[in-house]
């Protein structure tokens, strides 16, 4: 179930006016978020020394002085228009420095293949020269997944706790290194595009009702820009990805946008396309059609489990109520 009327509070009042870039969480929400987003003194020095190390290592360390050049050209003479990714090129360089995270810039920057990131310093604008994204009539489930979705132990919603889930995927994952971008200026930021309708969370449930799973991103257009995924149970990010793909499939999606090359989503059926490709795509895409609104889970992991992705239904379908 989509919904394409204005956001409200509770008394009914509109809180969001995306093109004019006012965003205002709904009453409830804004205390829960200002807890939920803040960074304590030891995690903000744990993220810039992890992520300066991060930097550092040996397959990435070659993009500092393409990063430098960027800051010091912005220091010296900054520019608050979106970049031109077509005068760019090198592997995850980054094409600029993000002043402006509003809802109107954040989503002129998606239609134009740009993401906002952030280890430490300022947001840069990425935009690499490969994106990894997924066609649905490609998407794959493993035997083990769809053994996992038809056991009934969790299930899944869509719009229900996105300050949980963000903070969750900002947060440490077992066995490695807490090196985030998710810092609480772009949780903010995400979580004015959610107010607006464009940005949307996925939630696996256990069955003790206790948040295990989710991962949250950006649609816009007829395109999905996945941002980032957490687990607490073995699989359950993918559980709740799949119905996710499952429902962008049936409501008319195109495409989901992974950005990287990951083990992960390569082998859940996502392959990289050239950027000029991929704005081509968007150019096509991305500008029209969608469901903006809060969204809600109208097929569960039982019957996804059984969905063959390349007998997609050529019209998308779409619930009312």
């Amino acid at each position: 179930m989509r919904s394409n009327e204005p956001l409200t509070d509770g008394a009914g009042a509109a809180v969001v006016a995306a093109g004019a870039g006012a965003q205002t969480a709904p009453r409830g929400t804004s205390d829960r978020r200002t807890a939920l987003f803040r960074e304590t003194t030891r995690e903000r020095t744990e993220r810039v020394v992890l992520g300066t190390i991060w930097s550092l290592m040996p397959k990435r360390i070659g993009v500092l002085l393409p990063l430098a050049l960027v800051w010091f050209a912005d220091l010296v003479r900054p520019d608050r228009h979106l970049p031109d990714v077509a005068a760019k090129a090198g592997a995850h360089d980054p094409v600029g420095i993000a002043h402006d995270l509003s809802v109107p810039t954040l989503l002129a920057a998606y239609r134009r293949s740009l993401f906002p990131h952030c280890h430490f310093g300022p947001a840069k604008w990425l935009s690499p020269p490969e994106r990894c994204v997924l066609f649905f009539d490609e998407y794959h489930m493993s035997k083990r997944l769809k053994r996992l979705m038809r056991q009934d132990r969790y299930t899944v919603s869509f719009d229900r706790d996105f300050e949980g889930v963000v903070k969750a995927c900002a947060g440490k994952r077992e066995g490695r290194w807490n090196v985030t971008w998710i810092t609480p200026r772009i949780m903010h930021a995400y979580a004015a595009l959610f107010d607006a309708g464009y940005a949307h969370s996925f939630e696996v449930w256990d069955e003790d009702g206790a948040l295990v799973g989710g991962g949250y991103g950006v649609a816009i257009g007829r395109v999905f820009f996945t941002e980032s995924q957490f687990s607490h149970q073995d699989n359950t990010s993918k559980l709740g990805f799949s119905v996710l793909n499952y429902h962008l499939a049936k409501w008319g999606y195109v495409l989901n946008d992974g950005k990287w090359r990951t083990p992960t989503i390569l082998g859940m059926g996502f392959r990289s396309i050239p950027r000029t490709e991929f704005v081509a795509l968007l150019d096509r895409y991305a500008r029209e059609g969608g469901w903006p609104g809060r969204w809600s889970v109208e097929t569960g992991p039982k019957v996804v489990a059984d969905w063959n992705p390349k007998q997609l239904d050529e019209t998308p379908v779409r619930a009312t109520g």
